[in-house]
């Protein structure tokens, strides 16, 4: 009798499904938090960590493997490249290390478009996207020139589960319009990005 009550409840009322966490929101820096990021970058320990990352990137390219892993994204519109969090990373060195390339984007003349947060649930874990958006400088060319792009436009996400750094990804995509010229090399991009 009581399965009959049951399924006549579960009918008027019926449960509800989970709601799954999809949030997103726009935040800001401290200067405090960035001044650490760029001095972090002059320290012994932050020049030791650029200069592995920036070697592992040329390791990976000739099929080497070193830790941390460096990913290489290579397509005719897009470029870029991601480094997962392993050693020696720490989670004070992996966000300053997001925040310092940010530093270093802004310094060969880009512009940011936006800094946000994205939380998603994604198969019962919950992932936590950082993620900064910039543009190449917007000028109005003369007469008959062409607009720069620069490099293209750069997105770098640093990627968490569960409240543990995964990887941060940096994208340079290029514009393909006429109205533009060509794009700086992406390899020069990344030695001013680890200079």
């Amino acid at each position: 009798m009581g399965n009959f009550f049951e399924d006549l409840i579960n009918k008027v009322f019926p449960a509800s499904e989970k709601i799954a966490v999809n949030h997103k929101e726009n935040y800001s820096l401290s200067t405090k938090e960035i001044e650490e990021a760029v001095n972090w970058t002059k320290t012994e320990d932050g020049r030791a960590i650029l200069d592995l990352i920036y070697k592992n990137y040329h390791f990976k390219r000739t099929q080497i493997n070193e830790r941390p892993e460096v990913h290489i994204f290579e397509s005719p519109y897009a470029n870029g490249l991601a480094v997962s969090y392993q050693e020696p990373l720490d989670p004070q060195s992996f966000s300053k290390l997001f925040l310092a390339f940010s530093q270093r984007v802004l310094a060969l003349g880009y512009r940011q478009v936006s800094l946000d947060r994205k939380y998603e649930e994604i198969n019962d874990q919950m992932r936590l996207t950082e993620k900064f958006y910039f543009k190449p400088p917007l000028s109005a060319p003369k007469k008959g020139d062409l607009i720069s792009q620069l490099f293209g436009n750069v997105t770098l996400e640093k990627i968490s589960i569960d409240n543990e750094p995964s990887y941060i990804k940096l994208l340079v995509t290029i514009y393909s319009d006429r109205l533009y010229k060509d794009p700086k090399p992406f390899d020069q991009f990344l030695d001013l990005l680890f200079d």
